[in-house]
């Protein structure tokens, strides 16, 4: 297996189907999830949707990288998303989160060792490798967070 294809089934672990480090996934956690608990505030804390699209945002930047070459997102914006407000925009966020996570690991397949290697952008920002690397982990930082709202959302009084 090389080192894209590790990468590849790394991101589809913790969004799509894998287990093996958390025990659990974002589709695990968040398919058949209802709108109102996925945008329950806890105290102070991120929603599960916001942390959701957060997670989603970082993506969608990275396939923008893929397709077009260019890194169009910012951290100042990655928690700025408009509310949701019904089912059917959670479902249809959650499909198109699906299908990013899915469309990433597929670019990502089609790395080379030497582009994994290469310039992600700009220098200052790392590798392909790198970039990959910390948005898995940052995702699994979140779905950390996810679980844990979802915990306090139903833990029984």
């Amino acid at each position: 297996m090389t080192n894209a294809n590790v990468l590849a089934n790394r991101l589809r672990e913790v969004i799509l189907d894998g287990t093996w480090i958390a025990n659990t996934n974002y589709k695990a956690q968040l398919d058949g999830l209802e709108y109102t608990i996925a945008t329950t505030k806890v105290k102070n804390l991120n929603t599960i949707a916001v942390l959701a699209q957060h997670v989603h945002y970082y993506i969608k930047g990275i396939i923008n990288v893929f397709v077009n070459g260019k890194l169009e997102i910012s951290d100042k914006y990655s928690f700025d998303f408009p509310p949701i407000t019904s089912q059917q925009q959670w479902d249809h966020f959650l499909e198109k989160f699906w299908q990013d996570a899915e469309l990433l690991a597929n670019h990502i397949e089609q790395l080379s060792d030497e582009k994994l290697q290469s310039i992600f952008v700009k220098k200052e920002y790392g590798s392909f490798q790198r970039n990959i690397d910390g948005m898995i982990e940052h995702a699994y930082y979140h779905l950390g967070q996810v679980t844990l709202i979802q915990k306090t959302l139903f833990a029984e009084d």
